[in-house]
């Protein structure tokens, strides 16, 4: 078992951690930006979790689904 498939079954074991911790990196940068990128982290968040998912082969649906986000517009021009 090589190093890749080792780090795939252990992401599939503990698929609710992976979703938390993507979860709280989006937190994270939603409280730096101060909400700015909320919708763009929202999505980057559902992808990451959707990728983490396909990769670690697939077998754990996701857990909470959510409806999709709003289109954000453009940032205000300061």
């Amino acid at each position: 078992m090589g190093f890749l498939d080792k780090i795939k079954d252990l992401a599939s074991k503990n698929a609710d951690k992976v979703d938390a911790a993507i979860d709280k990196a989006g937190d994270l940068v939603d409280e730096k930006t101060q909400g700015k990128y909320a919708g763009q982290v929202d999505k980057v968040q559902e992808a990451a979790k959707k990728a983490a998912r396909e990769n670690a082969g697939g077998t754990q649906p996701n857990p909470s689904p959510e409806p999709p986000a709003t289109p954000a517009g453009p940032p205000p021009v300061s």
